[in-house]
Parts: C-alpha cells; sequence; structure tokens
C-alpha cells in the first residue's frame, strides 16, 4: 500500500507540528506575563533612538561583514576535507595544503592592510 510508504513523512510533519504548537502555547500558559514598558519598547538596545532611522553605517561594519562571511565559508571547506582526506590521497593533501596557503596568505594580506582594525 503506497500510504506506509509514506508514514515516516506523515509521521515527521505531525511531530514538527505538534512541537510548533504546543511548546509555545505553553510558555504562554505556563512563562511569566509581567510585560512593562522596557520588555514593550521597539529598542532592543534599552534605550531610544537618538538619530534618524535612516542614518548611514560605516563601511568598516560592511567589511568585517564581508571578510567574516568569506573566511567563514572558506573553512567550511575543511570539513568534507578533513572527513574524505583518506580517499583524496597525496593529490587531495598538497591540493588543500595550496588551499590553506591561499587562506593564510589572504587573512595575513587583510590583516596589514588594516581591513580587520575598527578604529
Amino acid at each position: 500500500m503506497i500510504l506506509e510508504n509514506y508514514f515516516p513523512v506523515l509521521l515527521f510533519v505531525l511531530i514538527g507540528l505538534a512541537v510548533g504548537v504546543v511548546f509555545p502555547f505553553l510558555g504562554r500558559i505556563l512563562g511569566p506575563g509581567r510585560p512593562d514598558a522596557a520588555k514593550n519598547s521597539p529598542y532592543e538596545c534599552g534605550f531610544g533612538a537618538f538619530e534618524d532611522a535612516r542614518m548611514k553605517f560605516d563601511v568598516r561594519y560592511y567589511l568585517i561583514a564581508i571578510l567574516f562571511i568569506l573566511f567563514d565559508l572558506e573553512t567550511a571547506f575543511f570539513f568534507p576535507w578533513g572527513v574524505a582526506m583518506r580517499d583524496l590521497g597525496l593529490a587531495g593533501y598538497v591540493t588543500m595544503l595550496v588551499f590553506i596557503a591561499e587562506f593564510v596568505v589572504g587573512f595575513w594580506y587583510i590583516w596589514k592592510k588594516g581591513a580587520l582594525d575598527w578604529e
């Protein structure tokens, strides 16, 4: 019967819906409900806005964010290499050494250019 093949999927969906509905409901019922003016304010930092909402951010903020994403993605390549290292052999090892060398040279370059300095 075809329903037997889809039973695990149906069970997964039902458990996901139960978790998505039951836990927030229990949190609302059992959690403390004493909001004050600070909790209801739209500012997450605890104090009101003091400038225009359309103020420009410093370019260094975006540069640091882009560099973080770049190096985060590059380090994500280390995990599959580490898992498959025995199967890759010497060619995979040398290729990864070249990748690590490029990684270190790129990091050294942005460090020396002062891209990581916030001041």
